[in-house]
């Protein structure tokens, strides 16, 4: 009787635990440390076939309609996470800059145009609102690119990043940007990064207990959890205080991310497993993809390696909620607000 050989007894691929293990995918980051904001650039220099799904909603957006699998343009060459709200969508002008140094980008005859999808996400309640992320930030984020940029935390988008904002900015967390990636056999790879900041709180997918979010606090005479504890998002919401709160709460929310696979996909498939990614939000954050959150997700094919679409897209919600923990795991206190990572 033939032996059937399970995923753990195949070879594995020695991976950096980052999308960057994914071939022709780097990672350049840029940030403004004391205004506590910034951005992350994931460059494909020789191009990738890319696809989006965007939930919430409140996104923020930059050329992602051309995307769509019935539109003209197969690759890109680079996708813009920012802080910074809309004001953020200038960076992407700097890494057009960049990218047309290099001699990358579409070719239209008289020139090469870069492609550039952006998405950005609300820090500007934590730090200063004055100083966002520009075409100068972008281009130096694009410039510090490389396959070697395992860096987490407190870093480029990820620089205001924070979670659990029902009961205001003063009683949420620190988070930052996440990446993670996993081999799945016949050497396949599926990475992901993400800027974590969303509205609800980050949970274990495990135990389905908060691991940070809205902290317990004292509104007026009205006292909302235990001292020193998690507040609770889904059930403050539920609550005369939860539905108050939500007719007020402004858009200051929104993860934005990355995943990417050397498996040769089409750009429909491509929006596949951006779609399938976003279970890993789901799985992770409590509540996920509300009004008061922009969630979007862009997914990138780089090779040529035969795989079944919906495998792909099964592992990229794994490989998206593991990075979302890595996010806020490595978060560092800033801005008045606690981080997980101890300092």
């Amino acid at each position: 009787m033939a032996r059937i050989i399970g995923v753990d007894e195949q070879p594995k691929i020695k991976v950096k635990n980052s999308i960057t293990d994914i071939p022709g995918i780097e990672i350049g980051h840029a940030q403004d440390v004391d205004a506590l904001t910034g951005c992350s650039v994931i460059l494909c220099r020789k191009g990738a076939v890319a696809g989006v799904d965007q939930r919430g909603g409140a996104p923020g957006t930059r050329e992602t309609d051309l995307l769509a699998p019935v539109n003209m343009i197969s690759k890109i060459h680079a996708i813009l996470l920012s802080g910074g709200s809309a004001f953020g969508l200038d960076a992407a002008t700097g890494v057009m800059r960049y990218l047309e140094e290099q001699k990358i980008g579409f070719n239209v005859g008289v020139a090469r145009v870069p492609i550039v999808p952006a998405a950005v996400l609300f820090d500007l309640a934590l730090g200063r609102a004055d100083i966002r992320p520009d075409a100068e930030m972008g281009y130096k984020a694009a410039k510090s690119a490389s396959a070697e940029n395992i860096d987490t935390g407190n870093i480029g988008a990820g620089m205001g990043a924070s979670v659990g904002k029902i009961l205001g900015i003063q009683n949420a967390m620190k988070a930052g940007i996440g990446t993670a990636s996993i081999e799945i056999g016949g050497g396949v790879i599926v990475g992901a990064i993400i800027a974590v900041n969303a509205f609800g709180d980050v949970i274990s997918p495990e135990s389905g207990k908060i691991l940070a979010g809205a902290r317990s606090a004292k509104i007026g005479p009205l006292k909302i959890g235990e001292e020193g504890s998690f507040a609770d998002t889904l059930q403050i919401m539920k609550s005369l205080t939860g539905r108050t709160v939500m007719k007020i709460a402004t858009s200051s929310n929104t993860l934005i991310g990355v995943v990417a696979t050397n498996a040769k996909l089409t750009k429909a498939e491509a929006t596949k497993v951006a779609q399938m990614a976003q279970d890993g939000l789901a799985r992770t954050i409590r509540p996920a993809h509300t009004m008061l959150d922009g969630d979007t997700i862009f997914a990138l094919s780089t090779g040529n390696k035969k795989a079944n679409v919906s495998i792909i897209g099964a592992y990229a919600a794994e490989v998206m909620a593991r990075a979302i923990l890595r996010g806020t795991q490595e978060a560092e206190s800033a801005g008045g607000l606690p981080g997980l990572k101890l300092e």
